[in-house]
């Protein structure tokens, strides 16, 4: 939740260097041979970091959970050999320790019972105060950093960059099963975590003054623990010169995660971009883009979601979303030599649907069920 090695300089686009990005992508543990949770974080990050560094890779709220961090990236060639790597020692230290590292948004099967909270202060303090809402919460995201040294700049980005959270999560959602069962959603981690009192779309906010406002509001009421707590779709970080996605479900593959960070990096770039020009953002109400995310959540990149990236919100088409998407961040894509790998993406998730779609039919495809899709999508040790 509190990452140590993402950030970096400010979006600039005059600037020859493109600006930087890093992702933070969450993992499940299971046991290799029943592929249900294990509570064996604090054994695998300990013999991830002798692999990778203490600074990129750390224990989660649950037990059975693992985070890497990402160093500083300025090129897609960085992002995936990153990727790449960070999956792949924590995958070894999982097997070190009889595990199977998982990308999955939640455990596909589950154990008796809800994993343990990890023993750090921080975490039991968060027990205490929120109670029952905490377990369940071994959810796996993936956040993306881009580098907006200017807190101006982020908090204009930021409302220009709420209102197409529903389509990001349409996108990247992976995560329909959970401890066994088919939740009928292509999100259900984005449904666990909506149940945190400080989760959701970020407010439409004024200036960097009244962002500080509403966080230390959120503070002062007991809804939020710190301001680490903020718990939005996108935010201008709390600790780091960064604008947070934090929408996505952690992904299946690692060219996925990459392509996915490049997009937001562009959709960043072109929301500073706008934000500096003086357009104003669509004040879309909370209530609604909450109900879109509710949508995307539930049926994932098929059929139509509110267009909450306009005033008039209508119901569109999630292929035209895309469409709608491409025109703002093409350019940006195009100025890094992204371009391509980001509409490779796009045009697989068009074709096949994103990873809910991949779980579901690795299901259908292979006698073994829902063990199947826990191996299907488990990152290979090298």
């Amino acid at each position: 939740m509190t990452p140590a090695a993402v950030g970096g300089a400010g979006y600039a686009p005059e600037a020859a260097a493109p600006p930087t990005v890093g992702a933070e992508e969450e993992f499940v543990l299971v046991d290799r041979r029943s592929r249900s949770t294990v509570s064996r974080s604090l054994s695998v990050v300990r013999a991830a970091r002798a692999r990778l560094g203490g600074a990129h890779v750390t224990p989660e709220l649950s037990q059975s959970q693992v985070e890497t961090v990402s160093a500083v990236c300025r090129t897609g060639v960085e992002v995936e050999a990153e990727v790449l790597r960070l999956r792949a020692g924590a995958a070894a230290a999982a097997a070190e320790h009889d595990c199977l590292l998982v990308p999955s948004g939640v455990a596909v099967l589950g154990r008796s019972g809800p994993p343990p909270v990890l023993d750090r202060a921080r975490y039991q303090a968060l027990a205490r105060r929120f109670g029952p809402v905490i377990h369940g919460q071994g959810v796996n995201a993936c956040h993306i950093h881009v580098g907006v040294a200017d807190r101006e700049d982020a908090v204009r980005a930021v409302n220009h960059l709420r209102g197409w959270m529903p389509l990001l999560l349409a996108l990247t959602a992976n995560s329909p099963y959970s401890d066994g069962a088919d939740t009928g959603y292509a999100s259900w981690r984005s449904v666990l975590w909506s149940r945190w009192p400080s989760a959701g779309p970020p407010p439409h906010l004024r200036d960097a003054a009244h962002y500080q406002r509403v966080v230390d509001q959120l503070v002062a009421s007991g809804a939020a623990l710190d301001p680490a707590m903020v718990y939005w779709h996108v935010r201008p970080s709390a600790h780091l010169p960064t604008v947070e996605v934090r929408i996505a479900d952690v992904m299946p593959d690692a060219r996925t995660t990459t392509a996915y960070a490049l997009l937001v990096r562009a959709l960043v770039g072109h929301a500073v971009e706008v934000g500096r020009s003086g357009e104003p953002a669509p004040d879309v109400p909370d209530l609604l883009l909450r109900a879109a995310c509710w949508q995307a959540a539930r049926h994932g990149s098929v059929g139509a979601l509110p267009g909450t990236h306009t005033r008039d919100c209508a119901p569109t088409d999630v292929g035209r979303l895309i469409e709608e998407l491409w025109k703002r961040v093409e350019p940006h894509l195009s100025r890094h030599g992204d371009d391509g790998r980001v509409r490779d993406w796009l045009g697989d998730v068009q074709l096949h649907g994103s990873g809910s779609a991949r779980q579901r039919r690795a299901a259908e495809r292979h006698e073994g069920g829902l063990r199947a899709v826990v191996d299907d999508l488990a990152v290979e040790v090298p």
